[in-house]
C-alpha cells in the first residue's frame, strides 16, 4: 500500500530545499550578514541627540563694542544707570537658541568660520585656537565650539548708529553649508543688535500675535539622526532580501528546478506558496532583529511594528518574484531588481528631510509603509494613527503580490 502524501508535508519539503539553497549561495549570505552589521555600526555612529542653538561668532566681542560705545551715549546725555542697563545687556538673552562668542580679531573668526582653525571655549568663557595643520595640541579643560556665522561690526557701530550716520557696513561671513534662512535670520539679529546696543527701540511697531503650532511642536524635541534612521534600517533589511530572493528564484527558473520538482507530487501552487512563506519569513524575521537590536520595540507598540514588517515583507517578495521569473542571467537579474527597487527606496529619503511629501511620493507602493514606521518608531503613533498608510499599504502589497505569483506563475509553466 502506498504511503499517501499530504501538501504539507510536500510544504515542508519545499521550505526545506528553499533554506538549503539560500544557504549554498555565499554570496547573498555574505552580503546580508555585511547589510545586517553595517546597518547596527551605522546606527550607533550616528549621534543620538540634535543641538539646536546657533553658535554665532562676533568680531570685536560685545563687551568691547559697549565699552567703545559708553563715551558716545555719555555725551549724548544717557544718565549712568542707563548706561550700566546697557553695559550688562545680553544680546543672546532674548534670542532663544543663540550663542554669542566673541573673537578680537576678524581674521581669525573667519578662519574659524572657514574651518581653518578650531575654537575651544573654556569654562571662563575665553576662546582657545587651534591649528589642527600645524600640529597644535588639544587645549585641556576646554570644549569645542562649531562656529558656521560670523559677524564683523566696526569698532565704532554703537557711535555710529547713535549718532545716526548713513553707511554703516556690517560684514556677515556665513559658511557655505548654512542655510539660506539661517543667514536671513543672522541679519535680522544685525539689525535689532543695532537697535539695542545703541538705546533706541525698533522703527516698527509689532503687533500682538498668538502663535499656533500646526500639528506636533518640536522645538526643544527636535527628532536626532539616529532615531531617523531606525525606519530605514528596517528598509535596507527588507531590500537586500529582495535580492536574495530573486537571486535565489533566478537561478532555479535557469537550471530549471522548479521544472524537476514539478515531476514529484508537488504542484505550482506548492512551488508558489514555499516561496512566498520563505521570502516573506526571512526578510520579516531578519527586519525584526534588527528592530530588536535598535531599540525600537516597546510595550506598545511592537504589534503594530510587525505588521508594518510584515506588509513590507510580503510587497518585496512579490518584487522579488516579478524580477526572480524576469533575469534570463545575473546582470539581466541585477538590471530588473534595480530598475524596480530604485523607484521605491524615494520616500526613504522623505524620513531625513521630514515635511509634507510630494502627491508623486505618497503614490509610491513603499510610502505607506515606511510612513507607518517613522510615525510608530519616531513619534510614537498608536493604531488610530497607523491605521490608514496600513490601509493603502494592504491594497499595494495585494496588487505586487499578486503580480509576482502571476509571474511566477506563467514562467514555471513556460518551462
Amino acid at each position: 500500500m502506498e504511503r499517501t502524501v499530504t501538501r504539507g508535508a510536500i510544504l515542508r519539503a519545499l521550505l526545506k530545499k528553499e533554506l538549503v539553497a539560500y544557504s549554498r549561495d555565499k554570496l547573498y549570505l555574505f552580503l546580508t550578514a555585511l547589510t545586517l552589521v553595517f546597518v547596527l555600526a551605522v546606527f550607533w555612529i550616528m549621534p543620538d541627540s540634535v543641538d539646536e542653538t546657533i553658535t554665532l561668532a562676533v568680531s570685536p566681542p560685545v563687551e568691547t563694542l559697549i565699552a567703545e560705545g559708553v563715551d558716545t551715549f555719555r555725551a549724548m546725555g544717557v544718565p549712568d544707570e542707563q548706561l550700566a542697563e546697557i553695559a550688562e545687556a545680553d544680546l543672546a538673552e532674548e534670542t532663544e537658541g543663540v550663542q554669542l562668542v566673541g573673537f578680537d580679531d576678524v581674521a581669525d573668526m573667519t578662519a574659524v568660520v572657514e574651518g581653518s582653525l578650531e575654537a575651544w571655549l573654556t569654562d571662563a568663557g575665553e576662546i582657545v585656537l587651534r591649528d589642527v595643520e600645524a600640529g597644535d595640541p588639544k587645549p585641556d579643560d576646554t570644549s569645542r565650539v562649531d562656529v558656521d556665522i560670523g559677524i564683523a561690526f566696526p569698532q565704532d557701530f554703537i557711535a555710529s548708529v547713535a549718532g545716526g550716520r548713513e553707511g554703516v557696513t556690517v560684514t556677515v561671513y556665513s559658511d557655505a553649508a548654512v542655510p539660506a534662512e539661517i543667514e536671513n535670520a543672522m541679519k535680522s539679529f544685525v539689525r535689532e543688535a543695532a537697535f539695542q546696543l545703541a538705546g533706541q527701540d525698533l522703527p516698527v511697531t509689532m503687533p500682538d500675535e498668538d502663535t499656533i503650532v500646526l500639528g506636533t511642536d518640536r522645538v526643544g524635541d527636535q527628532v536626532s539622526y539616529r532615531d531617523k534612521l531606525v525606519p530605514m534600517l528596517a528598509f535596507m533589511i527588507l531590500l537586500m532580501e529582495t535580492f536574495s530572493l530573486a537571486s535565489l528564484i533566478s537561478v532555479e527558473v535557469l537550471q530549471r528546478t522548479v521544472a524537476a520538482v514539478l515531476v514529484t507530487p508537488a504542484r505550482i501552487a506548492d512551488i508558489l506558496a514555499a516561496k512566498s512563506i520563505f521570502g516573506t519569513g526571512m526578510a520579516l524575521v531578519q527586519g525584526l532583529i534588527v528592530l530588536a537590536l535598535v531599540g525600537a520595540f516597546t510595550a506598545q507598540n511592537w504589534w503594530l511594528l510587525v505588521i508594518a514588517m510584515l506588509l513590507g515583507s510580503m510587497m518585496f517578495t512579490g518584487v522579488a518574484m516579478v524580477v526572480g521569473a524576469a533575469g534570463k542571467d545575473f546582470l539581466g537579474q541585477l538590471f530588473y531588481a534595480m530598475a524596480l527597487t530604485v523607484p521605491l527606496i524615494l520616500p526613504a529619503f522623505s524620513v531625513l528631510w521630514p515635511g509634507s511629501a510630494a502627491l508623486w511620493v505618497q503614490a509610491i507602493p513603499t510610502f505607506p509603509i515606511l510612513d507607518a514606521l517613522v510615525n510608530i518608531t519616531i513619534y510614537d503613533a498608536a493604531w488610530a494613527d497607523v491605521w490608514r498608510s496600513f490601509g493603502f499599504a494592504l491594497v499595494w502589497v495585494a496588487v505586487l503580490y499578486g503580480a509576482g505569483l502571476f509571474t511566477l506563475k506563467r514562467k514555471v509553466e513556460s518551462l
